[in-house]
């Protein structure tokens, strides 16, 4: 599902529609929705008190995959707490990973470690092609 910040208004439309309609789905976006909120704290303390309420409801929600959801960042909870201590994410790795993968598949693979290399720092180094 996507935020409803980026939903037209046709979208809009037919998501309250279904909404009304498939009462699954509109619990499941609403448990989804309220997860977001989970970010905007300040404070590990209160972003865990948070997090109880918010996993209570979504493991009692009896929505198979919402349950997984809760359960897996449950397990991990001390790990995304982290995030309030520091507030840095891995999120700029993550994008440099892609950016290599994509090298990677655009090439079809390298003969060799060297040539692929070459092609990370010659796309990713940032070189004036041109001096």
């Amino acid at each position: 599902l996507t935020n409803q910040e980026n939903y037209s208004d046709k979208q809009k439309e037919a998501f309250n529609s279904l909404k009304l309609n498939l009462y699954k789905v509109g619990k499941g976006w609403q448990i989804k929705e309220a997860f977001r909120y989970f970010w905007s704290y300040r404070y590990k303390g209160n972003a865990e008190k948070f997090f109880k309420r918010w996993y209570f409801w979504a493991t009692h929600s009896k929505l198979k995959p919402i349950i997984k959801v809760a359960k897996m960042l449950y397990k991990n909870i001390k790990y995304i707490l982290t995030y309030f201590a520091h507030r840095i994410t891995n999120a700029g790795s993550e994008s440099i990973n892609s950016s290599i993968q994509k090298i990677k598949s655009n090439a079809r693979g390298f003969r060799n470690f060297d040539f692929f290399r070459v092609a990370i720092l010659f796309h990713l180094g940032g070189l004036d092609v041109y001096p």
